[in-house]
């Protein structure tokens, strides 16, 4: 099973170099494409202000951040969280360079380029010329957005894992991988169990208990049994 996390942060700004710093992360474990869920979401106190622009985007303002635990207080849960599967992230580079200021900033080793995924990149492959924010695509993959009138890291990293879905090939996609996990519980099932028997069996039976049954049926019997009605013989026996 190919286990991905699909992540979203909310931030002051543009650029961590500048000064901007990351303010929410939200993160949900997807397994064959398919949310599982388990979730990883933390508000971070900033430790600066949060400028107007920032603040009509996500809705967290200053006063609300104030005293929620710093970046450096979750990061070894969040890297826990993460392990060393890919992180899928919507303009990755976006979010991949607040992430790894913040951990490098707290003295954690930043998760390296090759193991994020852009789903941005992804989109404009697909639907080249096109507007590929993750709004346009929900709406382009009739994804609803009534969950969520500003945006917010949680949210979107749900909002992010139907649209990688559809991405990589949509609830045709979910149900082929649904039937390939069936037909494998099938096959483990079967390689469970016991082999075709042996046929015919081995006697448990002694040669002279044999020989006391036989003379049994041929004195108190005789042609009176059924299996001797069906051509099923027994051992010959003196008496």
């Amino acid at each position: 099973m190919a286990r991905e996390i699909i992540l979203d942060t909310e931030t002051t700004g543009f650029d961590p170099k500048t000064g901007d710093r990351l303010v929410e992360i939200g993160c949900i474990e997807v397994v064959d494409y398919m949310p599982t869920g388990r979730s990883f979401h933390e508000y971070c106190d900033p430790l600066r202000d949060m400028p107007a622009e920032a603040e009509k985007v996500h809705g967290l303002s200053s006063a609300f951040l104030k005293g929620k635990p710093k970046f450096e207080e979750i990061a070894d849960r969040f890297l826990e969280f993460v392990g060393d599967s890919p992180v899928i992230a919507h303009n990755a580079a976006f979010d991949r360079s607040f992430v790894n200021f913040e951990l490098e900033k707290c003295g954690r080793a930043p998760i390296h380029e090759s193991n994020w995924v852009d789903t941005l990149a992804m989109a404009k492959k697909r639907f080249p010329g096109m507007y590929n924010s993750l709004d346009a695509l929900c709406k382009r993959f009739k994804i609803s957005l009534d969950s969520r009138d500003k945006h917010g890291a949680l949210i979107d990293a749900h909002l992010l894992a139907e649209v990688y879905l559809e991405l990589q090939g949509g609830k045709e996609r979910a149900l082929e991988l649904t039937q390939v996990i069936a037909v494998n519980a099938v096959s483990v099932a079967r390689a469970g169990a016991y082999g075709a028997r042996t046929r015919p069996l081995a006697p448990r039976s002694t040669e002279a208990e044999r020989e006391i049954h036989a003379a049994f049926v041929k004195k108190n019997l005789k042609d009176k049994a059924v299996w001797i009605q069906f051509g099923v013989g027994v051992v010959a026996a003196e008496g």
